[in-house]
């Protein structure tokens, strides 16, 4: 058996729950402006419950869904903020290793890239670039699509840091990505990144 290394809940739901706030499409992103402690305190009932790995608060913190909500100048204070939060949790409840967020770049479970490939992996590397210098590793997730996850792979493998993907499937029949692609081909395609 390989090694298992717990990691954190579903932060997102979570904090939908707990916040005093309606949830909106940053409603993620904007919890760490409005209720920081929640964000901080969270990672930290994660670590002390167990999880080695805690993933920074940025999943809705893209550059695009900040410019569709008319909000791109908080990417980079949104990026910094989730690292903060997420060491400060770690200072107080215990060693957890830090992941940077990937998260799908147009929303979650939309399998198509809505621009090219390169424009993709552009985007990734500028998300790359905020978080490299303040996470252990990054964590890829919700992955839709090979594609998706290609370009996000290529961007994180670039910082030298361990890359982890997490795929999201379709809902009914075989097991496979929301995509259509098979697990193992979509797999494939990442060969020789990380």
């Amino acid at each position: 058996m390989k090694k298992t290394i717990l990691t954190d809940g579903g932060m997102g739901q979570e904090l939908v729950r707990r916040s005093k706030s309606e949830p909106t499409p940053l409603w993620s992103a904007r919890v760490l402006i409005d209720e920081p402690d929640l964000v901080r305190d969270l990672h930290a009932e994660f670590i002390r419950a167990g999880a080695r790995v805690i993933t920074i608060n940025t999943y809705s913190a893209t550059p695009e869904r900040l410019a569709r909500e008319g909000a791109q100048d908080l990417f980079k204070p949104l990026q910094k903020r989730g690292i903060e939060l997420a060491r400060q949790a770690r200072d107080e409840a215990g060693d957890a290793a830090i992941a940077g967020c990937l998260s799908p770049l147009f929303g979650s479970y939309a399998p198509a890239l809505t621009i090219s490939f390169e424009d993709t992996l552009d985007i990734y590397r500028r998300i790359v670039a905020e978080q490299a210098d303040g996470v252990d590793l990054f964590l890829c997730e919700t992955m839709a699509s090979a594609d998706e996850a290609r370009a996000a792979v290529t961007a994180a493998s670039e910082s030298g840091k361990p890359v982890w993907v997490s795929w999201t499937l379709a809902d009914h029949g075989k097991p496979r990505l929301r995509s259509g692609e098979a697990i193992a081909t979509a797999a494939s395609a990442l060969d020789g990144l990380a």
